[in-house]
C-alpha cells in the first residue's frame, strides 16, 4: 500500500516521463513564461546553451592564459575556476534549466526518470551549441596555433586513458545522481526548478 505523498511523486515522474508539464519553472509564474511548453523549452535552451558557453569559456580560457603566458595561473588556479565558474552557472540558471551543461548528465537524469526523453536531444544539441561557442570565441580572442595545443594528451596507451575516463564519468554521474535525484537530498532543487526561499 502506498501513502499519499507516494502516489502524488509517481504522478510527477509519470508526467515528466511523458514530457507534460502544468507550468514552467515549479509552479513560479514570470512575465516572460506563464503556461505555453513551448516558451519554457526554448528558455531552459537558451540557459542551458549560456551555462555550458560560460563554463567553457572560463574554464577552457584559463587553461589558455596559463599555458600562452607561461603557467601564471597554475594548476590549482585552473582547478579552482572550473569549480567556481559550475557552481556561479547552477545558482545563475539552475532554477530554469535543472543546470545539467553536460550531456552526460542530461542522460543521467532521463534514464533515473527526472526528465523527460523528449527533450534529451534538444538539450544537448544546446549544449553542444554553447561548447562550440565557447571554443570559438577562445579562438577568436587568442592566437592559437596547431603547435600551441591545449588538450590534454594521454601519457599512456588509448585504452588506460579511456577506461580512466569512463570511471571518473561514472563518479561524476553517480554523486550528481545521489545529490540531485533523491528526494531525501537537500538540494532537490537543481533537478525539479523549484526556488529556494531565504529569510533575511
Amino acid at each position: 500500500m502506498t501513502s499519499h505523498g507516494e502516489g502524488i511523486e509517481d504522478e510527477q515522474i509519470s508526467r515528466i516521463e511523458n514530457g507534460i508539464a502544468t507550468d514552467c519553472h515549479g509552479g513560479i509564474e514570470t512575465v516572460i513564461c506563464t503556461s505555453p511548453s513551448i516558451i519554457c523549452l526554448m528558455q531552459k535552451l537558451i540557459a542551458e546553451l549560456i551555462g555550458t558557453y560560460f563554463i567553457m569559456f572560463s574554464g577552457c580560457g584559463v587553461v589558455v592564459v596559463n599555458v600562452l603566458y607561461g603557467g601564471t595561473v597554475t594548476f590549482p588556479g585552473i582547478c579552482l575556476t572550473w569549480g567556481l565558474i559550475v557552481m556561479v552557472m547552477i545558482y545563475s540558471v539552475g532554477h530554469i534549466s535543472g543546470a545539467h551543461f553536460n550531456p552526460a548528465v542530461t542522460i543521467s537524469f532521463a534514464v533515473f526518470r527526472r526528465f523527460p526523453w523528449s527533450q534529451v536531444p534538444s538539450y544537448i544539441c544546446a549544449q553542444l551549441a554553447g561548447s562550440l561557442l565557447a571554443s570559438l570565441t577562445l579562438k577568436i580572442m587568442f592566437k592559437i596555433t596547431p603547435e600551441a595545443y591545449f588538450g590534454t594528451i594521454p601519457t599512456d596507451s588509448n585504452v588506460r586513458a579511456l577506461v580512466s575516463e569512463i570511471i571518473i564519468s561514472f563518479l561524476l554521474m553517480f554523486v550528481i545522481s545521489g545529490v540531485a535525484t533523491d528526494n531525501r537530498a537537500k538540494i532537490d532543487f537543481i533537478v525539479k526548478s523549484t526556488p529556494i526561499n531565504v529569510d533575511y
